[in-house]
């Protein structure tokens, strides 16, 4: 079978269940409707003669067959994505839609004014602003622009360091009228600290620093941002920020 030959739109619902695991999940992912989705997946096994889902009670899981042809269709996927941004990058006009994502922090209170301005200097540009820590994949067309504190690891992208934000450490001062001021690194090791729940972005910043802790090392946690600045004014524990 001449893989070149199948209907693009078999392929992307193919690549939809084996990203999601299933097709109910893939179906909320993309928009498409569970049967029409199904309806490609097996059009495109009776193509290709052979299974390319291991069907289970909770969801699918790729044949040996299918995780082969899911490494071929990420590829045109990413080639399709790469046509796209080379049309869109040949317009001219400053105007149109522009997807930004950043974390909630910067986007809470560093990009404001700046994109204040922006929609003063340019009306004719749209600013989808996705305030997230989530790494979304430029690729994909997830964002037009992401602002990280990391570079990207894979993609044909365009990274360019345009800031430097000042990091420390920072108590209420309710805090250090409690627990006292810390003088030696050792004291300030046993302050309370606010971390992230899931994310290990904080343990590896520890790490890099000769400081290795464990998730525990943290007695409140949250993965948002700006919840845990509002802990740290609160009076509750230290943190490390930039704002």
């Amino acid at each position: 079978m001449d893989i070149r030959a199948l209907d693009w739109s078999l392929l992307q619902s193919f690549l939809q269940v084996a990203k999601a695991g299933s097709l109910s999940a893939a179906s909320r992912a993309c928009g498409v409707s569970q049967p029409t989705l199904g309806r490609h997946v097996r059009a495109l096994e009776t193509a290709l003669e052979q299974p390319l889902f291991i069907r289970k009670p909770d969801g699918q899981s790729l044949t040996a067959l299918g995780h082969q042809l899911y490494d071929h269709v990420r590829k045109m996927e990413d080639a399709a994505s790469h046509v796209a941004l080379t049309a869109a990058g040949k317009s001219a006009r400053l105007e149109g839609r522009v997807r930004i994502t950043a974390s909630r922090v910067v986007a809470y209170w560093h990009l404001p004014p700046i994109l204040a301005r922006l929609r003063a200097e340019e009306p004719g540009i749209q600013i989808d602003l996705v305030a997230s820590d989530m790494p979304e994949n430029l690729m994909h067309r997830e964002a037009d622009i992401a602002l990280r504190m990391f570079r990207p690891e894979r993609g044909n992208l365009i990274a360019q360091k345009i800031a430097e934000l000042p990091l420390g450490l920072y108590a209420a001062q309710s805090y250090i009228a409690r627990a006292g001021r810390p003088d030696t690194p050792e004291a300030l090791m046993k302050m309370d600290f606010v971390g992230f729940d899931r994310s290990e972005l904080i343990l590896r910043l520890m790490a890099q620093n000769g400081l290795h802790v464990t998730r525990d090392f943290f007695p409140l946690r949250c993965e948002d941002q700006l919840v845990n600045w509002s802990l740290v004014c609160s009076g509750a524990v230290w943190a490390g920020s930039s704002v």
